[in-house]
């Protein structure tokens, strides 16, 4: 037979109280004498009384309960985010309402009605990480919101992404460390936020140690394959000379390794090649074949939802751009040049 859960009826009879001070006292609340106090911890221990969580949250006039708003769930860096700030917000005993706005402005519009409609405590606005902004929807919200892996449109809230720009600065720092000298970039359009940050990052490195992003060298189009390759032919065919090709992304990165194969050019002992994304780490691969920048989306996520959980829990909210720096993952694409 199941054991009868104790509740704060049985927790009061005990202590030779009422429930209302019992509930009070065991919320860290009320003017209740050391004795009362004493007397209602030792029979709630003595009872191994286990408060609901839920009722304590209806008690406090809260929910329990944070809707998230993603604009892209099954994309393949969105699902990192969504996992570690799902977990994250499970840990704080908060249930999680997750609906998808599907990429489409009519969509997001009706669910931001819905979910204002709800009675939840917070909201987390998880944007797709293409680099263009998030329309906020905080303005007549009932609760607070905090916004990920996207930046909101509005200074004034709470924005969690990824640094862009300290992966460019690293990934140009460790092909530097590597002896490499004449460094080349292939990535998306200079209109693309993303590729911007990256792009600035790359070359601050090098300006750091004394050199330049060479204008020859750099090569804008889009993050697919096939721009990869493209570049890379194209660089190829111009003549320059250059050592290492620092890619906007894995799928870039790994078009111009396949490029540089098919015409006798060596990865790494004639050029090193860098990505960043971490494609085959959130795939489960971790094939360490190209050296990239893990952007810790997983991390990002729970930290985004952490801030969300600790204002509801009445900290302070902190308005503004919080960037998370990524960790580069050493690969076969980078060494020593060769001699």
């Amino acid at each position: 037979m199941a054991r009868k859960a104790i509740s704060l009826r049985d927790v009061a009879a005990v202590a030779g109280v009422s429930v209302s001070t019992v509930s009070k006292v065991l919320r860290g609340q009320g003017k209740a004498s050391d004795a009362t106090r004493e007397r209602i911890f030792e029979a709630a221990e003595r009872l191994d009384f286990q408060p609901n969580a839920l009722g304590q949250f209806l008690v406090q006039g809260r929910s329990a309960t944070v809707g998230v708003l993603t604009m892209n769930a099954p994309g393949a860096f969105t699902m990192p985010v969504l996992t570690g700030a799902t977990t994250t917000l499970g840990t704080r005993d908060l249930s999680v309402l997750v609906t998808d706005s599907h990429l489409d402005r009519t969509v997001l519009a009706a669910t931001v009605r819905k979910l204002r409609a709800r009675s939840i405590d917070g909201l987390l606005v998880v944007g797709d990480g293409s680099g263009s902004e998030i329309r906020s929807v905080t303005a007549g919200f009932p609760a607070p919101v905090v916004y990920v892996y996207g930046i909101s449109d509005d200074a004034a809230d709470a924005s969690f992404v990824h640094d862009g720009y300290a992966a460019g600065k690293r990934a140009g720092e460790h092909l530097l460390a590597s002896g490499r000298r004449r460094i080349a970039h292939i990535t998306a359009s200079a209109d693309d936020h993303s590729a911007r940050e990256r792009a600035d990052g790359l070359g601050a490195a090098l300006a750091a140690a004394g050199t330049d992003l060479a204008p020859e060298l750099v090569l804008r189009g889009d993050w697919s394959r096939g721009w990869g390759r493209e570049a890379a032919e194209r660089l190829i065919a111009s003549g320059e000379r250059f050592d290492a090709v620092c890619c906007g992304n894995d799928t870039i990165a790994r078009a111009v390794i396949a490029a540089f194969a098919e015409a006798g050019v060596r990865v790494p002992e004639d050029v090193a090649i860098t990505g960043m994304d971490n494609i085959s780490g959130l795939t489960g691969q971790d094939d360490e074949s190209l050296t990239t920048i893990d952007f810790r989306l997983a991390d990002l996520g729970a930290r985004a939802a952490a801030h969300l959980a600790d204002v509801i829990d009445g900290q302070p909210y902190e308005p503004g751009l919080h960037r998370i720096a990524g960790d580069l993952v050493a690969g076969e694409s980078t060494a020593a040049p060769s001699v």
